[in-house]
């Protein structure tokens, strides 16, 4: 068979021990924050029913989907006309029945519907586990990455959004991070800037535009809404809105005065106000100066949002967002549950993880590595080092036999690679005195111990 050269698939990663230790204290500082908010940890399977994710992130969403051809012989009962006119996105619903999760927000909404009688509303949980999107790979952008997310469903308080808010502040500044912005929206302004203009059944047009001007800018934001159905005229409306600038309280004003005959306008405006207001409750009014930014123009362009939208960035390495999410009022009525509304955050590890990478913000190491190698000089030997090797691990000291008898440098040279800060050498004299040579790799010392005075020394 002919040798294959072995390559990633572009947009993973594999991770080493080290880079798995620091992902770890990421996920960790999380969980124990989340846990500190009530949430608890669930789990859900890699991938869903395609129809299960289709149609909840908007058109662009779904092409990011990865889809799963169905097993066997997957043509066979593909339409042989559309085999014909070689329609790929008409043939997918055929050669396909499953994809790979796109977020973990839609496969909760599912878990909930599915679990709803044996679980207490309101419902909170977390959920860190990898997800997949058919994205363009870039710095900071992965086709498989990992998703902390946290949500809760069966209550409408907007005391959840100012925790999500608190959540994300302790759990960033936790990490090492010191300047970085919760920025907040809510979708009920934004079909209101759509009433306002003329055009509220573009409402999605619109945002999926206005979501783009932090990459194309004002001009490019402009040409994708002539192209979707805007006039001239309505984007003299829009202008002003875009650019709004000012204080939190100052950017509201001045849309209580824009919005004033949208209902659902004013209605948004309220939940934020609602939010802050909890935030000064709470004791934590200075964030709304420091960290938190009322963002008119973030929309994230997914279809299901609508209250309060969340997005987080980083203000100390050039960075997309690394957080974000909001209110899904009607996201499990999809699945047949009505009227049961949930709001949830996500942070995106993986992009937190290359922040603190390039800031050096990742604590000292301080895994669980091999304390003692036992050096294996003689199989014959084995009959005396196997059962101090147990006796070490029981004493809950992390211990290794080398696996074979070689060469005493080979051995050494494993020891230094893995950083094992001792070594034990046993030969034939050690066995009949009972006491044991143990050498600092860090000083070169070496000295004798018996198996009790070892144990103590290496705990």
């Amino acid at each position: 068979m002919k040798a294959i050269k072995p390559s990633l698939a572009k947009g993973t990663r594999d991770f080493t021990p080290v880079e798995m230790e620091k992902r770890n204290h990421i996920y960790n500082t999380l969980k124990t924050i989340f846990k500190k908010y009530g949430y608890s940890e669930i789990q859900t399977p890699s991938f869903e029913n395609l129809s299960t994710l289709t149609g909840k992130y908007g058109d662009e969403g779904d092409k990011l989907i990865f889809k799963i051809l169905n097993s066997g012989d997957y043509l066979s009962k593909a339409p042989e006309k559309l085999l014909e006119e070689k329609k790929s996105t008409e043939l997918i619903s055929s050669i396909s029945e499953k994809a790979l999760r796109y977020d973990l927000t839609v496969p909760f909404a599912r878990y909930v519907v599915m679990h709803q009688h044996e679980i207490t509303l309101p419902f909170k949980r977390f959920q860190i586990q990898p997800v997949w999107r058919a994205d363009r790979p870039q710095r900071g952008r992965y086709r498989e990455f990992y998703q902390c997310d946290v949500d809760v469903v069966g209550s409408d308080s907007l005391l959840n959004e100012a925790e999500f808010i608190l959540i994300y502040q302790e759990a960033l500044t936790k990490l090492g991070l010191q300047d970085f912005n919760i920025k907040l929206n809510n979708r009920k302004i934004l079909s209101g800037i759509a009433e306002v203009v003329g055009k509220p059944e573009l409402i999605v047009d619109m945002t999926v535009a206005i979501d783009k001007l932090d990459k194309i800018g004002l001009e490019g934001v402009n040409k994708e809404l002539l192209e979707r159905g805007f006039t001239e005229e309505d984007l003299a409306v829009l202008k002003p809105i875009i650019e709004l600038s000012g204080t939190n309280l100052e950017k509201l004003t001045a849309l209580k005065s824009v919005l004033v005959d949208s209902a659902v306008g004013l209605q948004g405006i309220a939940e934020i106000e609602t939010v802050f207001d909890y935030l000064q409750k709470l004791g934590q009014g200075s964030l709304l100066e420091k960290i938190v930014e009322v963002d008119i123009t973030l929309a994230r362009g997914l279809n299901y949002y609508t209250g309060c939208i969340f997005e987080v960035k980083t203000n100390e390495v050039q960075m997309g967002s690394i957080g974000g999410g909001g209110r899904y009022d009607d996201l499990t009525g999809m699945f047949g549950l009505k009227d049961l509304t949930g709001v949830g955050v996500s942070f995106g590890a993986d992009r937190i993880y290359d922040v603190l990478e390039e800031l050096n913000l990742f604590p000292p190491s301080n895994a669980e590595r091999t304390k003692v190698l036992i050096i294996n000089f003689d199989k014959e030997l084995e009959g005396f080092t196997l059962p101090l090797l147990y006796q070490l691990r029981d004493a809950g000291i992390a211990a290794e036999l080398y696996p074979a008898a070689v060469k005493l440098k080979k051995q050494m040279s494993y020891a230094d690679a893995k950083q094992v800060p001792y070594v034990l050498l046993i030969g034939d004299e050690e066995v009949r005195s009972g006491e044991l040579s143990l050498k600092n790799m860090e000083s070169g010392e070496q000295e004798k111990l018996g198996i009790a005075a070892l144990i103590e020394k290496l705990k």
